[in-house]
């Protein structure tokens, strides 16, 4: 394990598992079990499982400022998100240039929660506070158990969680969960229904082993972090720095890629200006250099991560990420791709190490495209 500064109270939980905890965002985190990795997709796309994503970052900022902060690192509208919602957004640099992506939680009036991944997410926000009255403080302590499947609310609402039927997308509430104070937040990433739980460190492994001897009997399991990869696939859900330039740098231009190349404009808020890198993010439109798209190969050999696009012998573009559903039956990944070639029907190939892969374009996301299961009422 690289050496990490920051320390997951389930660390032993994943170590019995067969986790060597490798790094992320200096976490320890479970990348591998000693077991299936279909099993755990399986559960989550039929069923549900849970894993811990501790590593992201949970950034507090508390004062008549903290809005106001928010809305100029973040490209979402502050005064929409009401108390006990959320929103997906991103955060840019001065080009105009995707850094990080995180979820806003509005806490209350002067109170919020910003969850980030590895990028530049808590740079972001204590630039923007310079000078604010605003408290700005990163919690470690704070534990996130990610609970996601289509079963996940059954499950919850037999535990006695009050509402949680009744609990819509990208909103959340403080409540109890195995005696425990928790707030359960709908959201996750995996393209499912599901629930963050966060919860004290000290608490995280109570709650653990309760997901654990009270899921087993119904199917519900332990995952790994990194069948998030498979999940993601299919859901088109990106995954910083791995999707991005940062891993496969332009030949001569620096790193950075814009949200019009990524697909996520639909995180600025209509009309929204004043956030940081935001005359260069409309500036940028219709300028894309490259498109994040989707691809279908055929076969059951799933693209290799980093695997070079091919049309017409030449090199276009890379996979980032590559899964095959024995559920789904379809091989699909991800891929950076020339603009004219992100055109449902695109024929291209993978080169992977052991030969090449017929492919074509297709857009993205291919689990799930209306995103009702996400979503689903009652």
């Amino acid at each position: 394990m690289t050496a990490s500064w920051r320390f997951s109270t389930l660390a032993d939980r994943h170590r019995a598992m067969g986790s060597k905890l490798e790094d992320w965002g200096g976490m320890g985190t479970a990348w591998t079990y000693d077991k299936d990795q279909t099993e755990e997709y399986m559960a989550i796309r039929t069923n549900a499982g849970f894993m811990d994503v501790s590593g992201l970052h949970k950034v507090h900022l508390v004062g008549p400022h903290a809005g106001h902060v928010i809305d100029r690192a973040t490209t979402r509208n502050t005064e929409k998100i009401k108390p006990g919602r959320s929103s997906y957004a991103t955060m840019l640099n001065d080009e105009g240039k995707f850094v990080d992506d995180c979820v806003i939680y509005r806490m209350g009036p002067n109170s919020w929660m910003v969850v980030h991944g590895t990028g530049g997410g808590h740079e972001q926000l204590t630039m923007a506070a310079l000078g604010r009255d605003v408290d700005v403080r990163f919690d470690d302590n704070l534990h996130d158990i990610s609970l996601q499947g289509p079963k996940a609310v059954d499950f919850l609402e037999e535990q006695g969680v009050p509402g949680i039927r009744d609990q819509v997308y990208f909103s959340h509430q403080h409540t109890t969960l195995f005696d425990k104070p928790v707030t359960i937040s709908r959201t996750g990433y995996t393209g499912e229904r599901g629930y963050e739980i966060f919860c004290r460190g000290q608490d995280a492994p109570h709650i653990w082993d309760t997901l654990v001897e009270k899921g087993a009997p119904k199917g519900i399991i332990p995952t790994r972090f990194t069948t998030l990869d498979l999940l993601r696939a299919e859901s088109y859900l990106l995954f910083f720095p791995y999707d991005n330039s940062e891993m496969y740098p332009f030949e001569d231009e620096k790193g950075g890629d814009t949200l019009w190349e990524l697909g996520l404009d639909f995180t600025v808020s209509p009309g929204k200006t004043g956030f940081r890198g935001a005359e260069e993010h409309y500036r940028l439109e219709g300028k894309e250099r490259f498109k994040i798209y989707g691809v279908k190969l055929e076969g059951e050999e799933p693209a290799e991560e980093g695997a070079p696009l091919m049309k017409d012998g030449k090199q276009v573009g890379v996979v980032t990420i590559g899964m095959y559903s024995p559920l789904n039956k379809w091989n699909v990944g991800i891929a950076r791709m020339p603009v004219d070639c992100a055109v449902d029907g695109t024929q291209m190939s993978v080169k992977n190490a052991g030969g090449e892969i017929k492919c074509v374009a297709h857009s993205m996301p291919f689990h799930d495209p209306d995103k009702k299961r996400r979503t689903a009422k009652g």
